[in-house]
């Protein structure tokens, strides 16, 4: 079907535009970024019928500027799920080729039917325009509520609308402070000390507002959660707050121990029990006495152990292997899994006695996915505690990296985070970096394996800036004082675009 236009056609396209562009001029008396970035969604959808209208401003040229993400008409627990059915891909492209993109069905498209993301999300219509020149952000529409694509009134205006913005919106950064951060745990932080979980958003705020409540009362919790997410931080967390803290903190990960050895490593063992009892054997119950017992991975425990957990959990006693009386057990039990357990009782692989037992009070530790805003602070608490424990000089992240970093899958979580900073500072250390860039992050061989991942946006933005700022200082015969005046950039930041992009200059 032929490409439609947009509410505002008149039959005078002058006029359609001049009625928009004067709404666009409207915008430029909002003083809050927030506002602004609302009104214009909902100006831009009224124009071109799009059914998901997103955008996002990003700093990447250096200043303290903030990063803000918008989906029109939506909550914040609903933005995440847009960002999840949009094309990366296609807003890559965007911002590497510095123009608009745009298709009339993404998934029969040849340029982007290939793309998870695409045929995932069966992406239809798309307009999507870079803001600015370097781009400062990009402004995605998909999809349209009345028949037909995206026609070229709609691109006009998408442009039009693209390139107004940025000028709106670098008038309001400008006079905004650097690096707002808005911290949903600060009241929550007052009367819950948790120094060890990093994180000030609000999937963070509802994580450690569910473990203030339970903290103080001396019952068991369940933590899940996929690996990776921090909940044996947590767990210490909620032990450090209770009536029970400064006494013993006992982890127990129950899928490390053999299934034979798992009796006799919770509740002991009297001399000669077993083949292996030489002497008397402590379990790990006993030396959790007036403190906290940690069951990480419950939902890897043998269905016999399960038997004997349960006991422990109701009655608070346990027979060591070979002891002829019980004994009592004063302790609180905390327990956590990566595993559905509701589903495992459904399987008949964990005992439903026992998932009620342990499902009295749950929280759930979000991935990184749902904590995206808590990223740059990880990174920063990361650069400083891994240059410490190795003696490294003090080495700082870009924000170029930040935003990398914020942009990347992470299906490993905070762990792989940690895993993967380890691996960079050491290999800016080698080099006798102070800054990290994204390179120290991500090798060149595994950049190119994460195809249409989320990270393909920094990449994108990286290609276009390389050849944005080659092209000028070509234009001026590699004078940097000349580039610097025509980008109206600092000399000095010149230079530094230079090296990190890594541009030479020809022989």
């Amino acid at each position: 079907m032929a490409g439609g236009g947009s509410d505002m056609t008149s039959s005078s396209g002058t006029s359609s535009r001049e009625a928009f562009y004067r709404r666009l001029l409207e915008l430029g008396n909002q003083i809050e970024i927030e506002s602004l970035l609302d009104e214009a969604l909902s100006l831009i959808v009224e124009v071109t019928g799009a059914t998901t209208a997103y955008l996002e401003l990003y700093d990447d040229d250096g200043s303290d500027r903030p990063r803000f993400w918008r989906g029109h008409r939506c909550s914040d627990e609903d933005l995440e799920s847009i960002r999840q059915s949009i094309s990366r891909g296609i807003i890559a492209r965007a911002i590497s080729e510095g123009r608009t993109i745009e298709s009339t069905s993404a998934r029969g498209d040849p340029r982007f039917q290939e793309l998870h993301s695409v045929q995932r999300n069966e992406i239809g219509a798309v307009l999507c325009a870079p803001i600015g020149a370097p781009p400062i952000g990009v402004v995605y529409l998909q999809d349209r509520a009345r028949p037909g694509s995206f026609g070229p009134i709609d691109r006009e205006h998408a442009e039009l609308f693209a390139r107004q913005l940025a000028q709106v919106a670098d008038r309001i950064l400008a006079r905004q402070p650097a690096n707002t951060v808005v911290d949903h745990t600060r009241e929550i932080r007052e009367r819950f000390k948790c120094e060890g979980l990093i994180g000030r958003s609000r999937a963070m705020a509802r994580v450690l507002h569910s473990a203030s409540l339970v903290a103080p009362l001396d019952v068991d919790v369940l933590i899940t959660g996929p690996n990776g997410t921090g909940k044996t931080a947590l767990a210490q967390a909620i032990a450090g707050n209770g009536a029970r803290r400064g006494q013993p903190f006992i982890v127990v990960n129950c899928g490390a121990i053999q299934e034979a050895l798992v009796e006799s490593e919770l509740f002991g063992a009297e001399r000669g029990a077993h083949s292996t009892a030489t002497h008397k054997m402590i379990g790990k119950v006993a030396a959790a006495e007036g403190g906290t017992l940690f069951l990480d991975e419950l939902g890897d425990l043998a269905l016999a152990s399960q038997v004997k957990l349960l006991h422990l959990l109701q009655a608070r006693e346990y027979h060591p292997l070979g002891a002829a009386k019980p004994v009592r057990a004063d302790i609180r039990v905390i327990c956590a899994t990566n595993k559905n357990l509701r589903a495992e009782v459904a399987a008949h692989r964990f005992r439903e006695d026992l998932y009620y037992r342990v499902h009295v009070l749950p929280i759930e530790m979000p991935g990184l996915a749902e904590r995206r805003d808590d990223i740059p602070e990880l990174v920063d608490y990361f650069c400083r505690r891994i240059c410490a424990r190795h003696g490294f000089p003090q080495i700082t992240a870009s924000r170029r990296a930040i935003h990398a970093c914020r942009e990347a899958p992470w299906s490993g979580h905070i762990r792989e985070l940690e895993n993967r900073l380890v691996a960079a500072l050491i290999h800016a250390n080698d080099e006798r970096a102070s800054i990290l860039q994204p390179h120290h992050i991500w090798r060149e061989r595994e950049r190119d394996d994460r195809a249409d991942a989320p990270v393909s946006y920094h990449e994108a933005t990286r290609q276009f800036q390389r050849r944005f700022v080659l092209e000028a200082l070509e234009r001026n015969h590699w004078n940097v004082a000349d580039t610097a005046r025509e980008l109206e950039l600092a000399r000095s930041y010149v230079y530094n675009l230079i090296q990190e992009l890594g541009l030479k200059r020809p022989s």
